[in-house]
């Protein structure tokens, strides 16, 4: 038996000896365990210190357990000018230190995450013009253009606001207790009726916050140690098969954003966007996510929906035509392209690599991608996710519903003009011309086959019976203060 087998057989032993430990009773903290590294409280790309930082450091506004606006720091908001202004009124605030928080404070943080070269959200938010202290509880954001999407920006974990050395927030969460796997409690709240209520926190309140990786995750929820594995990927989800779990455990949520493959390398065979569209056609979606999940969609394009496009969805040509006569045309190409100089020069051979990232769900993407190139005599090997490669895997969620994100996310890179129209999109004074430039770059990217689109981002989670608040949605997001229903 190999190591792996043997490692293999060891993990499905110890879940199927373990899966028939009782659940957890509606008692003592909420234990979460995060997919990912330990948390920290600053912004960051894991999820761990994401849920972190949004228990603690609330922006203007943040996501409720639906995926929908809530306030934040904002108790209210109007959008006025055309969409060009956003004025917010603060609600009364503290610092995890007692000090209360000021609109001076709040344009100054807002400032500097919209400049961070870190925050990922930066390149969206270019229309932000400044951000100004109109009265003690009133500030106003003032756009150089249009924009009517930004508070779904704005709810993002990456915009929250959490003053520096050390990092301390307002809530609506407290750290109880460091270290590697936080308790956090929830914070004073000067905007409930009784304060005298809050003076005393319900074991049931807190919750416990671990990043670990999802082998040691599911094990824990397994064992009945936890209440909640959140951050689920494609990469994980096979782990699941070998774990007898409580029924309707597993939630999936029907999460908006790109899953596919990015070409990033334009050479030999890809320099030619008919040459990359035949390795686009002649992938079997529909095998290929029922391989892991028989629920899981597969995605054929690259928006989902117009959005804020003047037009619909850019398809590709192939799509009415069936599987065997797209392999069919698709080989023809190849075999043509192994005719030529260029071709004869790599031995008649074409061979792509993939960049992707471990885990057993890419070890078995990685198969039917193979298989599907292999039938038009493509061959394939596989990379680690940050190496170099011809195709490059994207996962991700969209933070906010444009299809201009969708577009500059799968633009890694793509045609000048796609990138032009990209821009004057991101520029256009009015909403109008805005759609207009989305349009004209999704039929750029669908002409230029810069990415090969194959499903919709997979995400899942493990949640036990007590977290009645828990909600599927669309950014795939459960903020740690919305886990267990309210009490009555």
């Amino acid at each position: 038996m190999t190591r792996r087998n043997a490692y293999r057989w060891w993990l499905s032993a110890v879940f199927a000896l373990l899966a028939g430990c009782e659940r957890r009773p509606d008692s003592g903290p909420v234990v979460v365990s995060a997919i990912g590294a330990h948390p920290e409280a600053r912004p960051g790309a894991d999820l761990p210190s994401r849920l972190l930082v949004d228990a603690i450091g609330q922006g203007l506004v943040r996501f409720d357990a639906a995926g929908q606006i809530e306030p934040g720091l904002a108790e209210r908001w109007i959008v006025i000018d055309g969409g060009t202004s956003y004025i917010f009124r603060l609600r009364e605030a503290y610092w995890a230190d007692g000090k209360r928080v000021t609109a001076e404070q709040v344009v100054r943080l807002i400032q500097r995450r919209i400049a961070s070269p870190a925050n990922p959200l930066s390149p969206f938010l270019t229309a932000v013009d400044e951000a100004v202290v109109m009265t003690p509880q009133v500030i106003e954001l003032r756009l150089k253009r249009p924009r009517l999407d930004l508070l779904k920006i704005f709810a993002q974990p990456e915009m929250a606001l959490i003053r520096p050395a050390p990092a301390i927030g307002s809530g609506p969460m407290r750290i109880a207790s460091a270290g590697t796997a936080p308790l956090l409690q929830p914070a004073f709240d000067p905007g409930l009726a009784d304060p005298e209520d809050q003076a005393e926190v319900a074991p049931e309140d807190r919750v416990h916050l671990i990043g670990e990786r999802a082998a040691r995750a599911i094990l824990r929820f397994a064992r009945s140690k936890s209440d909640l594995v959140s951050g689920g990927r494609f990469v994980d989800w096979p782990l699941l098969a070998t774990v007898d779990l409580p029924r309707n455990a597993a939630r999936v949520d029907p999460a908006a954003g790109l899953f596919g493959l990015a070409v990033t390398r334009r050479e030999g065979f890809l320099s030619d966007p008919r040459h990359r569209a035949a390795l686009s056609e002649a992938i079997d979606r529909a095998a290929l996510t029922a391989a892991l999940n028989p629920q899981w969609e597969p995605i054929d394009r690259i928006l989902p929906e117009a959005l804020d496009s003047a037009a619909p969805p850019q398809v590709p040509e192939w799509l009415l035509l069936t599987l065997e006569q797209r392999r069919a045309a698709a080989r023809a190409l190849v075999a043509a392209w192994a005719g030529t100089a260029a071709g004869e020069a790599a031995g008649g051979l074409v061979t792509v690599s993939i960049a992707l990232p471990a885990g057993p769900g890419s070890t078995i993407l990685f198969g039917q991608i193979a298989a599907s190139f292999g039938t038009i005599g493509v061959g394939t090997t596989r990379v680690a996710a940050s190496a170099p490669a011809d195709l490059t895997l994207i996962d991700e969620v969209a933070p906010y519903d444009s299809a201009r994100w969708y577009l500059a996310t799968a633009c890694r890179p793509c045609d000048l003009t796609a990138v032009a129209a990209l821009g004057a999109a991101r520029d256009a004074a009015t909403l109008g011309a805005r759609s207009e430039g989305i349009a004209a770059a999704d039929a750029a990217m669908n002409a230029d086959v810069a990415f090969i689109p194959l499903a919709q981002p997979l995400r899942w989670s493990l949640v036990s019976s007590r977290l009645a608040a828990w909600a599927p949605n669309a950014r795939a997001w459960h903020p740690l203060n919305r886990l267990r229903a309210d009490p009555k």
